[in-house]
């Protein structure tokens, strides 16, 4: 079989969308930032933001829209140096610079009404830490598995820019330069590889918005190799606790069934330290989606779009 004739394979097989996303850029702190919407602006409804997690991009709410029973107003940027948002003069990604994109993306979108918050992964942890930096913005929290980082100690620091300074030079050599695909569906069966519980349709659709090919025919993940460089600076957990504190919206926090903290972690960071963490929230739910791991809002769409309409309101 061709190319081609692979390619339009993938597209009649593809996952059917129901609701359409409208694209469009907006100047966010000199970078043109990438911003989906679903479902117009009302002045009766509370908007809802939705941002994405780490090496992934804003259509991966694509299937939990389509579960929404009701309509809303949803907007869900691509990350600086994810998707289609234009990729910073940088070699390397820091929290502050996402809390401050968020709150100029709100600002363009919304003004002083507060938002209904979801994220994922690292955009739950990012939308976690803004509602707490921010909390007149936030009308609800949604936490999805935003489980933050481990536990760091002062005596970690020496090594830790020794480490991030090692890692800069072999970005600069090219060794960390994300791997290309031959074509869609090699896009999509990494995807299938990474997350068994994707279904063939999902995965078809998912990849065109996940890579996108190059000059020479080859498929490039949207995302910037610089994500991958360590943080320079130690996570200190008594900061972050600090942070959750002020949070005073009403806060839904959903992990999956399957436990991802153990399966990345081990030891140095399980499931029961990020709910201590998390329960210095003062109005605070929790939630599992059952038959589903970390990506649960591709592996069990309708049980989470029914989880969240519903805590919403």
């Amino acid at each position: 079989m061709s190319a081609a004739s692979s390619h339009l394979l993938i597209i009649a097989t593809m996952y059917p969308i129901q609701k359409h996303a409208h694209s469009e850029f907006v100047p966010i702190r000199h970078l043109q930032y990438h911003v989906r919407q679903w479902g117009i602006p009302t002045a009766d409804k509370t908007p809802w933001v939705m941002v994405h997690g780490w090496m992934d991009v804003s259509a991966s709410f694509q299937f939990v829209i389509d579960c929404l029973q009701q309509d809303h107003w949803v907007i869900a940027p691509d990350w600086r140096g994810f998707g289609l948002t234009e990729t910073p003069n940088t070699d390397n990604y820091w929290f502050p610079d996402y809390l401050a994109d968020l709150d100029f993306l709100l600002d363009h979108y919304v003004g002083d009404r507060p938002v209904n918050l979801v994220g994922h992964s690292m955009g739950g942890h990012i939308a976690t830490l803004y509602a707490g930096v921010r909390p007149e913005r936030v009308h609800r929290l949604i936490n999805l598995e935003g489980f933050g980082m481990p536990t760091s100690r002062p005596a970690q620091a020496p090594g830790r820019y020794a480490k991030w300074m090692d890692e800069l030079k072999t970005l600069h050599k090219g060794e960390q330069d994300l791997k290309p695909y031959p074509n869609l569906e090699a896009v999509a069966q990494r995807l299938m590889k990474t997350n068994p519980r994707l279904t063939q349709d999902k995965a078809d659709w998912l990849a065109q918005h996940w890579a996108r090919p190059n000059a020479q025919g080859e498929w490039r993940i949207l995302g910037h190799a610089a994500h991958k460089v360590i943080n320079a600076q130690l996570f200190r957990v008594e900061e972050i606790l600090a942070i959750y504190e002020r949070i005073s919206a009403p806060t839904l926090c959903v992990v999956a069934q399957e436990d991802s903290l153990s399966q990345w972690w081990k030891e140095k960071y399980t499931l029961t330290e990020f709910k201590q963490r998390i329960s210095v929230i003062s109005n605070l739910e929790h939630a599992v989606i059952s038959d589903a791991g970390h990506m649960l809002h591709h592996d069990q769409p309708e049980k989470l779009a029914l989880l969240i309409e519903s805590f919403c309101g």
